[in-house]
């Protein structure tokens, strides 16, 4: 017989049935409230995704810049001429618009622009700036006046700028004041651009050469007046480069004033600021200093102070960045060893820190006339104690900062 299903057996089964409704209600509210829940676990699956798209971003960036990082050694050293062009900066020319063929134009109305060829093809631009005594009389006169005021009893300084510079920026811009001061004192002041910014390309040996010849052209117009050469950062190479030849061969400026100097290129590239991001990176040398010196690139003041025989003078801040300052200090304490300087005026000038002169800035000081005054026309004579007493006297080392 079949069983008849009681009102019992009825009621069971439909509670079961609500029951697990119920259950399957409570999963649905779950999933409802999860999804409206702003700080539920949904919230936290997306951060967790943008969290990691975000580092996916770093890594790829990352690895970008360690690609970029590895890279530029491995470009310098199998192509060292970028090096090259990186030491001599000539392709850069700040500020861009300027016609360096009038420098009346930039206020400067007592220079000459002109133009020489030291040797064939190669063309170099020229200024030459006469003493401010003679402003007047420079007005609106051509290069047969120019020519002449070498005659004049003014003493002449051939400047030798350093790179990216210009023979604009070397007399204009931050080195204007210096240029002022050097006219102010009754110097006649001539500037040049290497080769490479005309025509030919830059190098050790042939800008020392456009120097020399430069200087041999000045010398010709002056005779026996005294001609002195003043280099600044990489210019101070040239200029002991210069110098070194002229000793050689008999025939000394009156004086040699370095701004900013280094020892050599290798020291000083391991000593710029463009270099910190590589500096302990193994096999620098041979990455970028082997590569300066693969381009015949040198400029070692530290050997040439040993062949130089005329008075030195050197200028350094002790706050400049560019040329570290121990840098100047260890060529001053090479020159005042040297034997070929021996019974020659060697003297360090540093500026302090609180100075904030910089890498380009020295003209600022109100000793400077003084300092120039005594290099240049105070007798030759040794560092003998009596005139180490004198120099004290006249506060040229150190200078403080109430000068």
């Amino acid at each position: 017989m079949r069983k008849r299903k009681t009102s019992a057996d009825h009621d069971s089964s439909f509670t079961g049935t609500l029951l697990e409704g119920s259950s399957d209600l409570k999963q649905c509210h779950k999933k409802t409230d999860a999804a409206s829940d702003p700080g539920g676990s949904g919230t936290a699956m997306g951060r967790r995704y943008r969290r990691g798209g975000l580092m996916w971003r770093l890594r790829k960036i990352l690895i970008w810049v360690l690609g970029i990082y590895i890279t530029i050694p491995v470009i310098i050293k199998v192509c060292p001429s970028i090096q090259a062009k990186l030491v001599f900066l000539n392709f850069v020319r700040v500020p861009y618009f300027i016609d360096l063929k009038r420098p009346q134009d930039q206020g400067l109305n007592h220079t000459r622009n002109f133009y020489l060829q030291p040797e064939e093809g190669i063309n170099i631009g020229v200024w030459h700036t006469v003493p401010s005594v003679m402003w007047r009389e420079a007005q609106a006169k051509d290069a047969e006046w120019y020519d002449k005021s070498f005659q004049s009893s003014h003493p002449v300084i051939l400047y030798l700028h350093g790179n990216a510079g210009t023979r604009y920026t070397s007399t204009q811009g931050p080195l204007y004041k210096t240029n002022s001061v050097l006219c102010s004192l009754g110097y006649h002041v001539v500037t040049f651009d290497y080769r490479g910014m005309l025509s030919g390309s830059p190098s050790e040996k042939g800008m020392t050469s456009d120097a020399l010849f430069l200087y041999q052209w000045i010398k010709q117009r002056i005779g026996q007046k005294p001609l002195y050469i003043w280099g600044h950062s990489l210019g101070t190479g040239v200029a002991t480069n210069l110098v070194r030849r002229l000793c050689d061969r008999g025939m000394p400026p009156d004086s040699l004033i370095l701004e900013s100097p280094f020892t050599n290129i290798r020291e000083e590239a391991k000593s710029h600021p463009f270099s910190m991001v590589y500096r302990y990176l193994p096999g620098f040398d041979w990455f970028f200093l082997d590569s300066i010196t693969a381009n015949d690139i040198r400029f070692a003041s530290d050997e040439n102070v040993n062949h130089i025989s005329c008075p030195v003078l050197i200028l350094h801040a002790e706050d400049d960045a560019v040329v570290p300052f121990q840098l100047g200090k260890k060529l001053y304490d090479l020159a005042a060893q040297s034997k070929s300087l021996n019974g020659h005026k060697v003297q360090f000038i540093p500026f302090p820190s609180s100075l904030g002169y910089r890498h380009k800035f020295i003209y600022k000081s109100p000793q400077l006339p003084n300092i120039l005054r005594y290099l240049l026309y105070a007798p030759r004579a040794c560092n003998t104690p009596k005139r180490k007493e004198k120099l004290k006297s006249h506060h040229m080392t150190p200078l403080s900062n109430n000068v």
